[in-house]
């Protein structure tokens, strides 16, 4: 994991974990402040000129937003750096998943908008460790930790999806470890989620983990490990989510 989204995530630890809130509080004082860029490459232009560059945001890089108006934001950087982007290059929506409840909890900040009754994989209550297979449905698990969306799919069999990086750099490691992946196929996961592109779906590792539509509302456990949603669900949200957009699939 980076550090940019180690930052990033610190909201999500706040939030998720009141256990260690204290502690995300003294790291991150002003959680509800908290915004990530959702663009690569996002123009920060300077205070006093708006016209003039001053610096760019890389995807998912957090920022302090310290003033909103007129379509604009006044930012400051984990660094320090003040300036002015315009205010739909960022968002504060993150995604939670407790395994537990079987629920998608929707958040803005600090602030639970949307709470979705989820169907999750036959094995739902284990970590997922490798591919599943009809042969092997107990590998049809729900994966835990911190991702991200990848990608968008509005062509989806299941209505709409929501591709999470899955197998992500914990995954990778613990692959490598365990023998179920080569050095290459390491090293391309490892470079796929530093670069927010879609990592290798097809090692033994698994992939294709979506929040995707066709659920049932009744919190089944029928996917391949996926989390499915009625569609009026991931209807609602859809232009809520951008690629890099952080998830967290929590035991819990």
């Amino acid at each position: 994991m980076t550090a940019r989204f180690s930052y990033a995530v610190m909201l999500v630890v706040a939030v998720a974990w009141p256990a260690t809130r204290a502690d995300a509080q003294r790291a991150l004082p002003h959680e509800d402040a908290l915004h990530y860029s959702i663009r690569d490459r996002s123009t920060v232009f300077q205070l006093s000129d708006s016209t003039r560059p001053y610096l760019m945001l890389g995807l998912q890089e957090p920022v302090q937003v310290l003033e909103n108006g007129g379509g604009w934001a006044r930012i400051r950087t984990h660094d320090g750096a003040q300036g002015l982007i315009r205010a739909e290059d960022l968002s504060n929506v993150w995604i939670r998943i407790s395994k537990s409840k079987q629920s998608v909890l929707v958040y803005r900040g600090t602030q639970l908008v949307e709470r979705i009754p989820a169907d999750l994989g036959h094995n739902f209550f284990a970590d997922k460790e490798r591919r599943g297979s009809p042969g092997d449905p107990d590998h049809w698990r729900t994966p835990e930790g911190v991702f991200h969306v990848v990608e968008k799919n509005a062509h989806s069999q299941f209505h709409r999806a929501l591709v999470l990086n899955y197998p992500n750099e914990e995954d990778a490691r613990r692959g490598l470890r365990d023998s179920l992946i080569t050095d290459a196929e390491y090293r391309a996961i490892i470079d796929a989620n530093r670069t927010f592109s879609m990592p290798p779906m097809g090692t033994a590792l698994g992939g294709w983990i979506e929040i995707h539509g066709r659920g049932t509302g009744q919190r089944a456990n029928w996917t391949q490990g996926c989390v499915a949603i009625p569609d009026a669900s991931i209807d609602r949200i859809w232009d809520w989510v951008h690629v890099g957009t952080p998830v967290l699939i929590d035991p819990d």
